[in-house]
């Protein structure tokens, strides 16, 4: 069965791009109290209107702002879109990023301390600014994904005062997101990425060693998880297009877990009620293809095997052969090509200069038009 496209696209992007000084720098005069938000604001219109420009210029069918206003992939939404909810360093480090080398960079934890609302939108006069200056391109903007806080936080940071019952947290939840979609559809979105980092992580052992030690059994969090994205993803508006990004960390080089899709697949795949998943496949730690086998027939991959965390360019028959043996288990037409990842899924940014982000995003475009006479 062929599926639609247009989005996503053939060549895709995740959502971050690295910083420019110039975003850097405002970011701390205005800490400094040496400028104001709204002239941060204008050094945001202008570094945004630049990386858009460059998305198009690539060849890009899509476009997103860079999350150049967002200190995190998550702070756009959980901590400045939700009341009740605020990030702080707490517990220990079972959800610390490594590098593989040694390195270690510890982790915010979602602290819920009040009921959950949505607390109006941000995005939404992001997006209308992003929509402004689009001209041959598609915008798109991320979400985080709603189940990081819960597997982040955990029972014993969701205070029992405000939700002794769990449902009600999930519900809450829920009915924020709703309005969030709502304050983007009129604002002209119609396309919403998710970025759910949690599911896939449940697959790790150590990942699950630490869940069991706080009294969570991973299997039932799969259940629980997966619920609570149809519960959001059912309350978008019909023409709203609502991908879902799954990776197992991206902080500046760093992971948080490791494993293939296997032990998520038949859930992840077939009972949530998305079309198109982009998957991290840039490293060993994804795993194989094979997981996509229970892929249902109707939904799309974005094969992410574009690496955003080392400067080294994939060469075309790497890419190329990456494709190849995706094909084996889903039809080449059901499959699409980005990087991993973002570039940034926080100010720091990945260790890649400005021309290496270029390179690997010209890389995806050159695959993309190769491979599908509809790129």
């Amino acid at each position: 069965m062929s599926a639609p496209h247009n989005p996503p696209f053939r060549a895709e992007i995740v959502g971050s791009f690295l910083r420019p000084p110039a975003v850097k720098e405002t970011r701390a005069a205005l800490a400094d109290g040496k400028l104001t938000k709204a002239e941060m604001r204008g050094v945001e219109d202008a570094q945004i209107r630049e990386i858009v420009a460059l998305q198009e210029s690539l060849g890009l069918r899509v476009a997103t702002d860079g999350e150049f206003r967002r200190s995190t992939y998550s702070e756009n939404f959980t901590t400045s879109g939700l009341t009740g909810v605020s990030a702080q360093y707490v517990g220990g480090g079972d959800w610390s990023y490594s590098d593989g080398k040694g390195g270690v960079r510890t982790a915010r934890v979602p602290v819920v301390s009040d009921k959950i609302r949505h607390a109006g939108s941000t995005n939404a006069a992001d997006f209308a600014f992003l929509k402004s200056v689009v001209k041959t391109a598609m915008p798109k903007i991320t979400l985080p994904g709603p189940c990081y806080i819960h597997y982040r936080s955990g029972r014993a940071n969701i205070s029992r005062d405000a939700y002794p019952d769990l449902a009600d947290f999930w519900n809450d939840l829920a009915a924020a997101y709703h309005a969030e979609f709502r304050a983007l559809h009129e604002a002209g979105c119609r396309y919403v990425q998710l970025d759910e980092t949690s599911i896939v992580k449940l697959g790790d052992p150590r990942i699950q060693r630490a869940l069991a030690a706080r009294g969570d059994d991973w299997k039932e969090l799969l259940e629980v998880y997966t619920d609570a994205m149809n519960a959001i993803v059912d309350g978008a508006p019909k023409d709203m297009h609502v991908a879902m990004h799954l990776c197992r960390g991206n902080q500046a080089g760093h992971w948080q877990a490791e494993g293939g899709y296997d032990p998520v697949a038949e859930r992840l795949f077939r009972k949530v009620r998305v079309n198109t998943y982009f998957l991290e496949y840039d490293s060993p730690r994804a795993g194989s293809f094979e997981p996509l086998k229970a892929l249902a027939d109707d939904k799309i991959v974005v094969l992410g095997v574009v690496s955003t965390k080392v400067a080294d360019l994939e060469s075309p028959g790497f890419v190329r052969n990456r494709l190849a043996e995706a094909a084996k288990f889903v039809p080449l037409e059901r499959l699409c090509l980005s990087p991993q990842c973002g570039f940034a899924s926080s100010v720091t940014g990945n260790p890649l200069t400005m021309d290496d982000q270029k390179a690997k995003l010209a890389r995806v475009v050159e695959i993309a038009r190769e491979t599908w006479a509809d790129a």
